[in-house]
């Protein structure tokens, strides 16, 4: 009987080499951290399977997972070195979140739909990760509390970019990383602050779910916000 851990681990290496190495992803930190993480602990059970192939899986609350490659090339442009202070938004499965943990020092994951922050706070603390700090709300406004921030990662499509996150970046070159556009495809953009000059380059066309708060886009008028985990559309990136 064939062992499942040294299935996942070998798709896992497969993953990291075919869909992200060979793509171009160079940060070894970053594959690293792929080659460590079980994204199967992620998806849902019946998706576990799948959960190495070179794509977006639906998870709760009609969102998604990121597809492998989205989540190393968003990672890497981050730069992260180790000592960073992170804040996520969209915390989403949880998956983006681990990765984060294993490349900083700390990661500050915000959260829309208190489910979905809830299933991925039990899988990080069953992977022993401890240097993650959740919190539900608005993610477009961020944590202005917990700010300023070396880097910041949002996981869901801006209609531009949100004013409190770009006043939330570290002066000294803080990161945020984020897709920007209409609700059907955005393009990847890198935002670098400098005092009070903020650089913008962009990085690659994606198709992200959108986000939803004050500085995201609203709800259509025929869906109904409550309950709260059935407000938004399912996108792939």
């Amino acid at each position: 009987m064939s062992d499942p851990c040294n299935r996942y681990r070998a798709l896992r290496h497969q993953m990291v080499e075919t869909q992200l190495a060979a793509r171009g992803i160079v940060d070894e930190r970053v594959l690293e951290a792929m080659r460590r993480i079980p994204r199967h602990l992620f998806v849902h059970p019946d998706l576990a399977d799948q959960a190495y192939e070179d794509t977006p899986l639906p998870i709760a609350g009609n969102q998604t997972i990121s597809q492998p490659y989205i989540v190393a090339f968003m990672t890497e442009a981050l730069r992260l070195c180790g000592t960073e202070r992170v804040l996520e938004i969209g915390t989403g499965s949880g998956y983006q979140t681990a990765v984060l943990c294993a490349l900083a020092a700390k990661v500050y994951s915000l959260e829309r739909l208190p489910r979905l922050a809830a299933a991925a706070a039990d899988v990080l603390a069953q992977l022993g990760v401890t240097n993650v700090e959740m919190h539900v709300g608005d993610g477009s406004q961020g944590l202005p509390d917990m700010a300023p921030f070396d880097a910041i990662i949002v996981t869901a499509a801006a209609p531009a970019v949100p004013g409190p996150l770009r006043t939330q970046l570290a002066p000294d070159g803080g990161r945020l990383v984020v897709p920007v556009g209409g609700r059907d495809a955005q393009d990847l953009l890198r935002v670098t602050r400098h005092g009070e000059r903020w650089r913008i380059e962009k990085l690659l066309p994606v198709r992200f779910v959108p986000l939803r708060g004050r500085y995201g886009f609203s709800a259509p008028l025929d869906e109904d916000d409550t309950p709260p985990d059935d407000d938004s559309a399912p996108a792939e990136v």
